[in-house]
Parts: structure tokens; sequence; C-alpha cells
């Protein structure tokens, strides 16, 4: 692995060598493996640390950061609430709990009114729900008391749904919370890394301009429900067999 920074509070740790490029990762879990080479000199083996996969995206990466550092599997079911038209963009974010935060500059530009807003908040709400159900079986959200937790994604696009997760972990009793996610542009990551406790890791991180997550990938798709699924399923099969 190529040099690091060295890691200090509130700083990012990354790989040097893959700043600013595109297509670094084959896949969702080479990233997710190589993201674990960052984490392992402190998080491996870890007593009181747990993985929290955000879905759809960060599941792939999560199962295989979880598996290298042997450390236990979780979900933390958030999602974003889509711009009208455009299914990739954002202008805040729901919690299995409820919790809304909104990106106020960017819903400022937008000008959408007080009903679209409260459907789109509904809408999200209720595909947490069946997330919920589908994924967990319809548990409640996990009791994070007294851990130390590694909120893991595919990629940081706005930041938002990152800072709503990170809220969810406080709100839910997690006594630390670190970020890492493969790839992020340095304006999201200095949004959110005042809620991450130990800096925030990752691998490819960009500077100003244009960013897409995909950019990162050289095999990139949306996962299904389906396909979460069977990850979850194999996942389980393996730790308990």
């Amino acid at each position: 692995m190529a040099n690091t920074t060295l890691r200090r509070e509130g700083e990012v740790i990354e790989v040097k060598e893959l700043r600013g490029k595109h297509g670094v990762f084959a896949d969702r879990r080479d990233a997710g493996m190589q993201l674990a080479t960052l984490l392992a000199p402190e998080y491996q083996d870890c007593p009181d640390c747990l993985i929290l996969a955000i879905p759809s995206g960060g599941v792939p990466v999560g199962i295989a950061v979880a598996e290298t550092l042997h450390l236990p599997l979780e979900l933390m079911l958030v999602r974003k609430i889509q711009i009208p038209g455009n299914t990739e963009a954002g202008y805040g974010a729901v919690t299995l709990t409820g919790e809304v935060f909104y990106n106020e500059a960017l819903l400022a530009r937008l000008d959408l009114d007080a009903e679209t807003k409260k459907l789109g908040v509904q809408t999200v709400r209720d595909e947490l729900e069946e997330r919920n159900r589908v994924f967990r079986n319809g548990r409640p959200a996990p009791d994070l008391s007294g851990k130390t937790v590694i909120l893991v994604d595919d990629g940081l696009a706005s930041g938002f749904t990152m800072l709503a997760a990170l809220a969810a972990a406080r709100n839910n009793g997690a006594s630390r919370k670190i970020v890492a996610v493969p790839t992020a542009p340095w304006r999201s990551l200095a949004m959110v890394s005042p809620e991450s406790d130990d800096g925030i890791y990752c691998a490819n991180l960009h500077g100003e301009g244009s960013f897409a997550v995909a950019n990162a990938y050289r095999n990139w798709y949306d996962l299904d429900k389906d396909e979460v699924v069977r990850l979850l399923h194999a996942t389980h099969a393996m730790a308990h067999g």
C-alpha cells in the first residue's frame, strides 16, 4: 500500500498515490479491501468496534472491510431525499429513526414548495421501512451503546447521507464514530469531518472540480435489493458456518 498521511484528529487518512485518479478500484469489494488496509493499524480485531455499512452501495464495501478486519457488520439505514426528476442527486437525507437533514443552500436554489418537500421525506421514510424489513427483518435500529462505529459507504458525493448516518449513530449511543469511504471530494470530507471522532479514512481523495463516485470504479452499477440480500445472507452464513 502506498504511503498515507499521518493520522491526526480531524484529518483525512488517504492513499497519496491515488489522489485525484479515476478507475482506481476494480469494484466495490476491491475498494473495501483497500479501505481496510488503511483502517487495519488502528481497528483490526478491535473488541468494541462495529462496521456500519450504508445500503445499497456501501454493503459490499462494508462486508469486505468487516471480513478483512475481523469485525462484526451491521447496517446503517439512511437514504437521500431525491431531487424531483434527478434520481442521482439529493437535497437532504433521512434516517431510519426519523431524523431529517436538509442541504439548505441547495434547497434555496431548487425553490421547492412545502408539499413537494413533505412528500419527498415521506417517500424516503417509507423506503427505509421497507429496506429495514427486507435487509434486517424489521428489527429496531441497532443499540450502539459503548461501541466504536466505522461508517462505510461506497463514496461521498454531497456528504449529507453520511451526516445523517453520523447523527443516527450518535443518537443510538455510539461512543466514537469514524467515517471510512473509498472515494470523496475534499469539500464533502470537510463538511463531514467535524462529526467524525478520529479523522476520516478515504483512499481516493479528490480536490476541486466535478466529482462522481462512479468514476473511482472500473466496474460500477447500482445494486438492487435482491443482490444486497444475497450478499448479507452469504456473509451471515460464513460468519455462522
